[in-house]
C-alpha cells in the first residue's frame, strides 16, 4: 500500500509561500520556499537601482529605526526608477533633472521593492523561514545547505542556499553589525538576539569552523505559550502545573533543567503568571528570552563587547539585583560563578528561578557542586525543586515533556550525598504524568506551613482545586497567555469568585 506524501502550501506574509513537498520515492519531506523570481535582466536592474540608492543615501539623514529606514529606502527607490506608463510626480521630477532613471514595469517594481526590503531590512535569503511561525530552529553549516526544525515535522532540508562561502560570511558579518555584535577573524563567534527575539549563534571564518562559516537561529514566540497550552500539548499535566502554581506563588526556588532545545525557557515563561502580580521581579540574562508579565520587572542583560573594563557579566548583575531587594530573581542560565550568588540569594530569602543544562537531578547536583560553579554540597538544599525536561521522539512524533520533578531535601552525611524526593514522573509508554507526591511532598508541606494550614494535608485539596481550574482552561481552549494570566491572578485575588467558569 502506498503511503501518501504531503504537498502543503501556506503563506508566511505576502509575497512568500512555503511548500512542504513530499517525495514519492524516498517519502522524505522537503521544505521549499517560494519567492518572486528575478530574471537575469531584472537582476541587472536590481543592481543598478541598489547602486543608485546607495549614492543618494549619502545625502540623507541617518534613520534612527527600522520604520524610518523602510520609508527612506522606498523614497530613494521611487527617485531611482521610472515605472512604465506612469508619470513621474512633480516633487520627484525637480530633483531628477539630468539624472537617468531605471525603467521598470509595475511587476518588476513589486519584485525589486520586495528584494530591497528583504536584503536591506530583512534577513536576506532566510527571510521566508524567519517569517514562518511553525519553525523552531534554523541551521546552516557552511554552504552545504540550510536546515530547519519544524514544530510538527522535525528536521527538514530546504531549498535555501547562500551559494558561496563569501556570501554566507558576508551575511553573518552584516547581521552581526546590525545587532551590535560585530564579527571578525579576531572575534569569530556571535551570541546575540535579532530584533524579533530570535536567538543567533554564529561562527565566522574557516579557521575554527572547518566547513566554513555557520549559524544557528532559535526562534521564540513573541507572546509566550501559556501553561494551559502546555497542558494541552502534554508537556505537563494539570497536577504538575498546579504544583508549580503553589510553589511559585509561595516564593519557592525552582530550576528548569534539561538538554538543549528541551523547552526549559518555554516552561519557565509559561509558569511566570503563577507569581503574584504585585511581586518585584529581576531577570538577568545573556540574551533576552524571559518575559515576566508582572509590572514591577527589571530586565538586566549582560554586556560582553567592548573593552574589558566596560563589560558586565551575569555575576555582576546578580549582585546588583540582590541589592535591589526583589521578591524573585530569574537567571537566564547558570553556568559559572554566578551560581554562588544565586544560592546566596536563596539563603537570604529571595526566590530564584533559572534554566540549567543537566539531563537529570543527579547531574544537576554534580554540576552545581563541581567546577566552575562550586556550590558547597551542604548548600544545595536552598533549591526547593527541579524540573527535568526532555525533547523526545515517540511513535514518530517529536515531543517535549517534563519527565520528572524532584524535590531537594538536603545533604545527609550518612547517605554520602544530597537526598531528593521524586514527586512527578512521566510514563513513556502511556505518555502520562504520574503524581507520586500525594501526602508525601517535602516542599508542599513547607508551603502548607507557610499558609498556616492546621492540617498539612489540606494543601493537597488546594492542589486538586487548582488542577481542576487549569484543566478546565485547557478543555475550554483558553490558551491566550494574557487571558490565562488574568484568570490566575483573579483567583489569587478573589478565589473562585474570580474564575469565569464553573469548577
Amino acid at each position: 500500500m502506498d503511503i501518501p506524501v504531503p504537498s502543503i502550501i501556506y503563506p508566511v506574509g505576502d509575497p512568500i509561500f512555503i511548500h512542504l513537498k513530499g517525495d514519492k520515492t524516498s517519502k522524505e519531506i522537503r521544505y521549499v520556499t517560494i519567492e518572486p523570481l528575478l530574471s537575469e535582466k531584472e537582476h541587472l536592474k536590481y543592481n543598478q537601482i541598489m547602486d543608485s540608492i546607495l549614492v543618494k543615501a549619502a545625502d540623507e539623514v541617518v534613520p534612527e529605526n527600522e520604520d524610518q529606514l523602510r520609508k527612506l529606502m522606498m523614497k530613494l527607490l521611487n527617485e531611482s526608477v521610472q515605472i512604465e506608463g506612469k508619470l513621474i510626480p512633480v516633487n520627484i521630477l525637480d530633483k531628477l533633472l539630468g539624472e537617468k532613471l531605471v525603467s521598470i514595469s509595475q511587476e518588476e517594481y513589486d519584485k525589486i521593492s520586495y528584494y530591497l526590503e528583504r536584503n536591506v531590512i530583512g534577513q536576506g535569503p532566510i527571510e521566508p523561514v524567519i517569517r514562518d511561525p511553525y519553525l523552531e530552529d534554523i541551521h546552516s553549516i557552511g554552504v552545504s545547505g540550510v536546515y530547519i526544525v519544524h514544530k510538527i515535522l522535525g528536521m527538514l532540508s530546504t531549498n535555501i542556499t547562500f551559494g558561496t562561502q563569501e556570501n554566507l560570511s558576508l551575511w553573518i558579518h552584516t547581521i552581526g553589525e546590525r545587532i551590535g555584535r560585530p564579527v571578525s577573524d579576531a572575534r569569530p563567534i556571535i551570541d546575540g538576539t535579532l530584533p524579533d527575539g530570535t536567538r543567533l549563534n554564529a561562527i565566522y571564518s574557516t579557521d575554527i569552523s572547518r566547513k566554513g562559516s555557520s549559524f544557528t537561529l532559535r526562534k521564540f514566540m513573541e507572546i509566550p505559550a501559556s501553561i494551559s497550552q502546555l497542558i494541552k500539548w502534554g508537556s505537563i499535566d494539570a497536577n504538575l502545573a498546579a504544583y508549580l502554581w503553589l510553589l511559585l506563588e509561595n516564593q519557592m526556588s525552582i530550576f528548569f533543567s534539561g538538554e538543549t532545545a528541551s523547552g526549559k525557557t518555554t516552561m519557565l515563561n509559561a509558569a511566570l503568571p503563577f507569581i503574584s502580580r504585585k511581586a518585584k521581579m529581576y531577570s538577568v540574562e545573556n540574551t533576552a528570552e524571559v518575559s515576566p508579565p508582572q509590572a514591577a520587572w527589571q530586565q538586566l542583560i549582560t554586556r560582553e563587547d567592548g573593552p574589558k573594563e566596560s563589560q558586565v557579566d551575569t555575576f555582576t548583575l546578580l549582585k546588583v539585583a540582590l541589592r535591589s531587594r526583589p521578591n524573585y530573581i530569574i537567571v537566564g542560565e547558570i553556568r559559572g560563578e554566578e551560581g554562588a550568588v544565586a544560592f546566596q540569594a536563596m539563603q537570604t530569602g529571595h526566590a530564584v528561578l533559572a534554566t540549567f543544562h543537566a539531563s537529570s537531578v543527579k547531574k544537576l547536583i554534580q554540576r552545581l557542586t563541581g567546577v566552575p560553579i562550586n556550590i558547597p554540597v551542604t548548600f544545595v538544599d536552598n533549591l526547593n525543586s527541579a524540573l527535568i525536561l526532555q525533547a523526545i521522539y515517540r511513535k514518530g512524533k517529536f515531543l517535549r515533556r517534563c519527565t520528572s520533578v524532584e524535590e531537594i531535601e538536603g545533604y545527609l552525611e550518612e547517605a554520602g550525598g544530597v537526598i531528593t524526593r521524586a514527586v512527578f514522573e512521566w510514563d513513556f509508554n502511556m505518555d502520562r504524568h504520574r503524581f507520586r507526591g500525594m501526602n508525601n511532598s517535602f516542599v508542599l508541606d513547607k508551603v502548607a506551613i507557610r499558609l498556616g494550614y492546621a492540617d498539612k494535608r489540606m494543601i493537597y485539596d488546594e492542589l486538586a482545586l487548582r488542577a481542576k481550574i487549569l484543566n478546565r482552561m485547557a478543555e475550554e481552549n483558553i490558551f491566550d497567555y494574557y487571558k490565562v494570566r488574568d484568570i490566575i491572578w483573579n483567583y489569587q485575588a478573589r478565589g473562585l469568585d474570580g474564575i469565569p467558569f464553573e469548577v
